[in-house]
């Protein structure tokens, strides 16, 4: 493992949202709302929003969207929970499974953390206790698999003003510079692309930056336009160097 400095320079646009395509978006919010113990901050038809309190570190939201199409793969973005104790390992595990999830097999094999799915298949993990993950509240990791782990975290580096923290041959990760909340995690994965990603980032400008300037400044770095259907919206749709898509909204 190698450990990068923590130093980074101001970057223009920051992470916002961790958005969920949801058969049912109310149903899922409240999911996760009752695992986690957050709260629903916004309900719309075409959007839930769901907010962690403010002392669990958590700075932007879980956000919940309405599609057609059902989940089909294993998505390529996931939460990973963090736990104290063992003990509070297997109390978060009982909750989950009280409120709906299942235990699920993605050929995890003998692992301390445990693999389960929210009640529309979404993956998410369980982990064991770790020290790295102490003070980041409820959720330890945003975790992305990616072909190649050290090269886009230089790309989502630049995209959300986070350091790039530690490096390894299988990962890269990533940590807001003040400290809190949680990491995001880029994990090696052989795994195809086929369908658009269920999970995905977005990122906004600050609120005197410009979409227009931040979309021209993150295709320098390997972006590019993509259409998932969006139609006429304020915000813009683009894919990363390895083709996984995010939206950069508006200033805020």
């Amino acid at each position: 493992m190698s450990v990068v400095s923590a130093s980074v320079s101001i970057m223009s646009t920051r992470l916002v949202n961790v958005v969920v395509d949801a058969a049912d978006p109310p149903a899922l919010a409240q999911f996760w709302c009752d695992l986690l113990g957050w709260r629903v901050s916004l309900a719309e038809p075409d959007e839930v929003d769901v907010q962690a309190p403010p002392d669990d570190g958590w700075r932007f939201d879980l956000v919940f969207v309405p599609v057609p199409e059902p989940k089909t793969v294993q998505n390529r973005l996931h939460l990973d929970l963090a736990s104290a104790s063992p003990d509070q390992q297997m109390a978060v595990v009982d909750r989950a499974l009280a409120l709906g999830a299942e235990r699920i097999d993605i050929g995890q094999r003998n692992v301390p953390w445990f693999v389960l799915a929210d009640p529309e298949g979404n993956e998410f993990c369980v982990l064991e206790p770790r020290p790295e993950y102490a003070s980041t509240g409820a959720v330890a990791a945003v975790v992305a698999a990616v072909a190649s782990p050290t090269a886009l975290a230089e790309f989502w580096s630049a995209a959300t003003g986070w350091p790039v923290e530690r490096t390894g041959v299988e990962y890269a990760s990533l940590r807001d510079p003040d400290g809190r909340g949680p990491w995001l995690e880029l994990i090696r994965s052989a795994a195809p692309h086929p369908v658009k990603n269920r999970v995905h980032l977005d990122v906004a400008p600050y609120p005197d930056g410009s979409v227009a300037t931040e979309v021209a400044r993150l295709a320098e770095l390997g972006a590019r336009p993509v259409d998932v259907g969006q139609g006429d919206v304020r915000w813009e749709v683009l894919a990363d160097p390895e083709d996984n898509e995010f939206c950069v909204l508006t200033p805020r």
